[in-house]
């Protein structure tokens, strides 16, 4: 609904910056590092994200249907019969980076958990203020960055996870059960970061994507 203006339509993920989907320019900065290969959990208007990259040669893409109103994470658990491989990399369909994805997998296999997740930094939303001890204003930042970390979407799994997930997870559901098991690592990255949740978001990537795209590393 915080972007209805786009999605009344449309999937989330086919919301276009520049000339494109957002899901082409996430998929675009995966393949720039060598992974080129999909699996597209579909739900919400997912025919159109079909019809749309069905015939895109430079990725293989396997589209799988994990219904409407299914949990992320279930969505998920549903794409276990497709993944052979010992990893496995997840992301949503609305964030942008300029993160190295070969980092990325080298820092997961050093850390040998089953979960790594890419830890980034977001703005707030609203400004905050700094006092002294007589309660006097010292400090107003607009909207800074904070120095804390967030989820960043970008994340690596051992075929393991699929053991940890259960029906009606959200990913975060799974994450957590492995944070007492230390299987969770965090990757950091300092660089650029953008997760697109309203219509002002969307306003603001187009407006980068013409001035200075910095997640376009292809």
């Amino acid at each position: 609904m915080r972007l209805v203006e786009e999605t009344e339509f449309k999937p989330k993920p086919m919301v276009k910056i520049g000339d494109e989907p957002i899901l082409g320019h996430i998929m675009r900065i995966y393949a720039h590092y060598g992974y080129r290969d999909f699996i597209l959990a579909l739900g919400y208007k997912g025919e159109q994200i079909v019809d749309y990259f069905w015939k895109e040669d430079n990725f293989n893409i396997r589209f799988a249907d994990t219904g409407l109103e299914t949990p992320h994470g279930e969505r998920v658990l549903k794409l276990k019969k497709y993944v052979d491989e010992d990893f496995f990399m997840v992301t949503y369909g609305d964030g942008v980076a300029d993160i190295d994805i070969s980092k990325l997998v080298d820092f997961h296999k050093k850390k040998g958990t089953i979960a790594t997740i890419t830890g980034v930094h977001t703005t707030s939303r609203w400004g905050l203020v700094k006092t002294d001890e007589n309660d006097i204003v010292t400090h107003f930042g607009q909207k800074p960055l904070l120095a804390e970390y967030i989820n960043g979407g970008f994340m690596v799994f051992k075929k393991d996870f699929f053991g940890i997930l259960k029906k009606g997870d959200m990913i975060e559901d799974a994450i957590l059960r492995l944070i007492p098991k230390k299987q969770v690592a965090l990757y950091k990255h300092e660089g650029f970061w953008y997760g697109m949740d309203t219509y002002k978001d969307f306003k603001f990537l187009n407006k980068v994507w013409k001035e200075d795209p910095k997640w376009k590393i292809w």
